[in-house]
C-alpha cells in the first residue's frame, strides 16, 4: 500500500483534498490558528467538517467553541479527556521526573499523543480520510503531532498546512473579522493549557526588545495577599500521588487542588527557551504550581526509598523518557521501556 501524501500546506490540502462531501476531523482549540483553519475549510467548500476539541482542562470555554463552530456551521465534537490525561500521561511523568534540561516540567509533549490517538479514533468512527492540525514550523507540536499519527497507524492524509503556508497573525485576525468572527483579536500571546500547565509563547514574547509577561495572563502563580507560611502533606501510595492532608482525591482533583494552594504563594512560574528541531529557539513562559510541587516531593521520596545508584539509573532513563516524549515517540518502543524500567522503581 502507498504511503498517504501527507498534508503540508493549504496547496496541498487544495491539490489533495477528498470529495468535498467526505469527512474531514481537524483539531480545534478555539484559538486563532485553528478557527482561520476552519474558516478556510468552509470557504474551500468542505461540506463535511468535524472540529475535534479534546478537553485536558483547559482554559477554553466549550461555550466559546461552540459559538466559533455554530457561525461556520460546522459539527463540533467535544471529548472530556482530562481523567484519562491525568492517569495515563500525568501519573507517568511524576514517576519518570519528566522536567526538559532540568529547567521546567514538560506539559504540551503529553498532551499531544492523547489528542492524536482520540482524533484517529473519531476520524475511523466517522470514516474521515482526513485529519488536520495547525501546528507550524515553530512549534514542535508539529513533529508530535506527525509522530504520534504515524505510529497509531493513521492511513489517511494528515498533517498541518501551516507547516509549509506560514499565515500572518494579522491577516488571519483580518479575514476572521470579516466573517464576522472578531472574538479572537484581543489576545496578545498564543496559549496552549490542560490541567498540568498553563503555556505562552508567540505574540508579544516574541519581541526581542522585550519579554515582559503581563501579569494578567497568570491565573494559578498569582500570590494571594495576605498568605502566610503553609503546610501542605501531600501522601503517595507506591509512588502515586493520592492525597493531599490526609484527603484522598482522584490525581485530576489533587491537580487542581495543588494548583490553587501552591499557585497563592507565587510559586511555579518558569521560563526558558524551547529548542526546535532546525537549531532554532522560541520563548515560553509556564505556570506548574502543581507540577513544582509533585515533582519535588517525589524525587525527595525516592531518596528515602531506593538505593543511591537505582536512582543514578533512573535518572538516566528519565531523560530517555523525556527525549522520546519530546520528538513525538510516546507510542514507540524505547519510551515504553524507559516507562517499564521507572514503573519497577515506584
Amino acid at each position: 500500500m502507498r504511503p498517504r501524501t501527507p498534508i503540508r500546506s493549504f496547496d496541498d490540502l487544495r491539490l489533495h483534498a477528498p470529495d468535498l462531501s467526505s469527512p474531514v476531523v481537524t483539531l480545534f482549540s478555539g484559538g486563532l490558528d485553528s478557527t482561520y483553519l476552519l474558516l478556510r475549510l468552509v470557504r474551500a467548500g468542505v461540506r463535511d467538517v468535524h472540529a475535534l476539541s479534546v478537553d485536558l482542562g483547559e482554559d477554553e470555554s466549550s461555550a466559546h467553541k461552540q459559538a466559533m463552530a455554530d457561525q461556520l456551521g460546522i459539527r463540533l465534537h467535544l471529548v472530556d479527556a482530562r481523567e484519562r490525561f491525568a492517569e495515563e500521561y500525568v501519573r507517568p511523568a511524576i514517576a519518570a521526573h519528566a522536567v526538559y534540561l532540568d529547567t521546567h516540567p514538560i506539559s504540551s509533549s503529553l498532551s499531544r499523543p492523547l489528542i492524536a490517538e482520540i482524533a484517529v479514533d473519531t476520524a475511523r468512527e466517522l470514516g474521515a480520510g482526513t485529519v488536520l492540525h495547525t501546528a507550524n514550523r515553530s512549534q514542535n507540536t508539529l513533529r508530535r503531532l506527525n509522530g504520534a499519527l504515524d505510529l497509531l497507524g493513521f492511513a489517511g492524509r494528515h498533517g498541518s498546512p501551516y507547516d509549509l503556508t506560514p499565515v500572518d497573525r494579522g491577516r488571519k485576525m483580518h479575514e476572521l473579522k470579516e466573517a464576522g468572527l472578531d472574538q479572537l483579536n484581543e489576545r496578545l500571546v498564543s496559549g496552549d493549557s490542560n490541567l498540568w500547565c498553563r503555556e505562552f509563547e508567540s505574540g508579544i514574547l516574541d519581541d526581542p526588545e522585550d519579554h515582559a509577561v503581563p501579569e494578567e495572563l497568570y491565573r494559578w502563580s498569582v500570590p494571594r495577599p495576605g498568605t502566610g507560611p503553609e503546610e501542605i502533606e501531600i501522601g503517595f501510595d507506591r509512588g502515586r500521588p493520592v492525597s493531599v492532608d490526609g484527603r484522598a482525591l482522584p490525581l485530576t482533583e489533587l491537580v487542581e487542588t495543588l494548583n490553587r494552594r501552591v499557585g497563592a504563594h507565587g510559586i511555579g512560574r518558569y521560563s526558558g527557551l524551547e529548542h526546535l528541531a532546525a537549531g532554532q529557539k522560541v520563548l515560553e513562559v509556564r505556570e506548574m504550581p502543581a507540577a513544582t510541587l509533585l515533582l519535588r516531593s517525589h524525587r525527595h521520596l525516592e531518596t528515602a526509598t531506593l538505593p543511591a545508584e537505582t536512582i543514578r539509573e533512573k535518572m538516566h532513563q528519565e531523560q530517555i523518557w523525556v527525549r522520546e516524549a519530546l520528538e513525538g515517540r510516546w507510542f514507540d518502543g524505547l519510551r515504553r521501556a524507559s516507562q517499564a524500567f521507572v514503573d519497577v522503581c515506584s
